[in-house]
């Protein structure tokens, strides 16, 4: 997908849409199950179905793309191998941390994605940032240690382990945005999917665990319904400009508090409401601020 998301035709504004949500709420199915199988197996086993079993819908993805499977080939191997390290170490810690905190806690935490990106795109990308960008970046950052409650705790909930995950996140981000220059966003999730399972499957020998039967559909489901996730997310940022659908990634705290109060009895407190609260208005203005500068400087932006 090489056009901007921000000229994408109004008419599939509402389809655009109907794709983000699907995907939030596939990533959120996705995320209890992984938080349910984390507490049996090792997160390395974990994430080697969640990226083995996604395949079937990122090849779909890819043969179904302008080009075939031709987009797969690439000169920036070491660039995709940058991006992949980033994503697949991130991804460990977010998974990683579902065994030990709440789901709606990691995902507040993880809402400071966009915070991260651009504080970093000031010294990665050169980019510009002027008082308005900066105030929200500092205001985000105050929301984060609103929920995270910087202290002797934090480390024993693992909250240092989210927001260590969503800084790489970011990085990750932040690689993807140089990278879409060349690359088709067919070919970067094909080159991440395939590192991972790469990377967690040489590991797998030290930590496997036999699964029991009953299980295994659960391992199995992990990666497809994550590989759907990516599918329908991509599709959703194809058919309508970003200033649209992004904000909709929000409604992931919503399916993160249904399944922990349905499954774990975990509900957030009144803290970490207010903390996600800042975090999510920070991101929110910085999508704004974003979407402004990318309207005033005509340039192709790939998702």
């Amino acid at each position: 997908m090489s056009s901007s998301p921000f000229a994408a035709p109004m008419s599939n504004v509402p389809l655009g849409i109907g794709y983000m949500v699907a995907a939030v709420t596939l990533f959120g199915v996705m995320d209890a199950l992984v938080k349910w199988l984390v507490a049996s197996y090792p997160t390395v086993q974990v994430m080697f179905f969640r990226s083995l079993c996604a395949f079937p819908p990122i090849l779909f993805m890819v043969a179904r793309g302008p080009g075939g499977f031709g987009v797969l080939r690439t000169r920036r191997v070491l660039d995709h191998g940058l991006r992949s390290g980033f994503g697949c170490v991130a991804m460990l810690g977010f998974f990683f941390a579902y065994g030990s905190m709440p789901l709606a806690d990691v995902t507040a935490i993880s809402f400071s994605g966009p915070i991260f990106i651009a504080f970093l795109s000031i010294w990665l990308l050169r980019e510009k940032v002027g008082i308005h960008r900066w105030s929200a970046i500092v205001v985000g950052f105050i929301g984060m240690l609103v929920i995270v409650r910087p202290g002797e705790g934090m480390l024993q909930s693992g909250a240092i382990v989210v927001v260590g995950a969503t800084a790489l996140y970011a990085l990750a981000m932040i690689q993807i945005r140089k990278l879409s220059d060349t690359e088709p966003s067919t070919t970067i999730a094909f080159y991440f999917t395939a590192f991972c399972t790469l990377f967690t499957g040489l590991a797998l020998p030290w930590f496997w665990v036999t699964p029991a039967w009953s299980d295994l559909p659960l391992l199995i489901a992990v990666g497809l319904v994550g590989g759907l996730a990516q599918l329908a997310m991509t599709r959703a940022y194809g058919l309508a400009p970003a200033s649209v659908v992004a904000p909709f990634d929000y409604t992931h705290l919503i399916w993160s508090v249904l399944f922990g109060w349905y499954i774990w009895g975990d509900f957030p407190d009144l803290q970490t409401w207010i903390g996600c609260a800042i975090v999510v208005a920070s991101g929110l203005y910085i999508l704004y601020r974003e979407t402004i500068r990318r309207q005033k400087v005509p340039k192709v932006w790939t998702e």
